[in-house]
């Protein structure tokens, strides 16, 4: 389980260094920053996919996803007394992104490619560099702790006896220490961390229009991970009943729809999905569902996974949910915590109230300070302690 998350530099987040629980709720007004918070996180697990840089791109490069105000934000411009304005930088550009679970952490720092000397055109000046990357033993980052470091192109291993070995000195960098170096046996603390961040999944908004995937028929095949997409929504739903909670997937659908049922049916090669509701003649079939009905089956679908990750994180789960189905949704989130870690991005009022009724539920409202996302009721000694490590 992760313990603590530490973005610095991304968007309207300059530092914040957060505390995790077993389910965790990100609240807060539109423009607070949720969107950017969720958007660290799916930054983090690009890098053991390989892909952080291309990320960054897409978004418009480096600069314009850094941080845009001053490097520091003082008591005198907080109360007014002199102009919010920059200084002389007291530290490099970086974007720096990093997160701790319950034996190891990791952290990544990227900034601007050096000046070409002498001075040449290239098309890539402007993209983005893994400047330094760290596996070190939890709780908090010390030298003496790290097992694993990267510095620009060499990546170095504490062996047992304590001694630097170097795995590569001519990673690219563009390429994470992540995605590009180690195996079981020569470097298992990047196999596990990388495992462990590509085992997190995210689910965004599931398509519901007419065209949707999820409306289709699919092949009939055993399917324990519900697509990003809900393609293989009946699949998924089949595949709870045979190796799954097929009691608690019943009662999850009657609890949003009292007395209604959802089976499969053979069609050709693959399944069909059917509804049924009191007071129907007919079974209904995934394209004759609701735009709400058939988003909460995609959820039931996502959630009572027979294959919980570590981490599952779901980002505004109420989109075009009826406000009555909230609660029955925010009780389907609260029994996959009891298998997974579950981050949820939501301004939903009611489906917050009811994740907040469970025990374990750890809340995260943030609000915006001189345009700084900053999380609401946290005071200087409330925050992990962090530490990032020099370049």
């Amino acid at each position: 389980m992760l313990t603590t998350l530490a973005i610095a530099n991304y968007r309207s987040i300059r530092q914040m260094v957060l505390p995790l629980g077993q389910l965790n709720v990100v609240t807060g007004a539109n423009g607070s920053g949720k969107s950017n918070l969720y958007k660290s996180l799916r930054l983090l697990s690009d890098t053991a996919r390989g892909g952080i840089v291309a990320t960054l791109a897409r978004e418009g490069g480096l600069e314009s996803t850094l941080w845009a105000g001053p490097e520091t934000i003082s008591r005198r411009m907080k109360s007014g007394e002199v102009p919010i304005q920059g200084g002389p930088r007291r530290e490099p550009v970086h974007l720096r992104l990093g997160f701790c679970d319950d034996s190891v952490g990791y952290s990544i720092d990227i900034g601007l490619p050096p000046p070409l000397n002498p001075p040449a055109y290239s098309p890539f000046a402007l993209d983005p560099q893994i400047k330094c990357e760290s596996i070190f033993a939890a709780p908090l980052y010390r030298p003496n702790r790290v097992l694993v470091e990267r510095r620009n192109a060499i990546v170095r291993l504490r062996d047992d006896s304590r001694e630097w070995r170097v795995l590569t000195s001519s990673l690219h960098s563009f390429d994470s220490m992540l995605a590009e170096v180690g195996d079981a046996k020569g470097a298992p603390e990047i196999t596990r961390v990388r495992d462990t961040v590509r085992s997190w999944r995210f689910y965004d908004h599931f398509r519901v229009d007419a065209d949707a995937p999820a409306r289709q028929p699919v092949v009939a095949t055993r399917t324990p991970v519900l697509a990003a997409d809900g393609r293989d929504l009946v699949a998924a739903l089949e595949t709870i009943r045979e190796i799954g909670d097929s009691a608690a997937l019943d009662a999850a659908i009657d609890d949003a729809f009292t007395g209604a049922t959802v089976r499969s049916r053979p069609v050709d090669s693959g399944l069909k999905l059917e509804f049924s509701q009191p007071g129907l003649l007919r079974t209904l079939s995934a394209a004759e569902l609701s735009d709400g009905t058939l988003r909460y089956l995609l959820w039931v679908a996502a959630l009572m996974t027979p294959r919980p990750p570590p981490l599952m994180v779901l980002n505004e789960p109420e989109t075009s949910l009826h406000p009555d189905l909230l609660p029955a949704l925010g009780r389907l989130i609260a029994h996959a915590a009891k298998n997974a870690q579950v981050w949820v991005v939501s301004h939903a009022r009611r489906l917050v109230a009811t994740l907040e009724e469970d025990a374990g539920c750890h809340s995260i409202e943030l609000d915006k300070s001189f345009g700084e996302s900053v999380i609401r009721s946290q005071g200087a000694l409330d925050a992990p302690q962090w530490k990032w490590p020099d370049r």
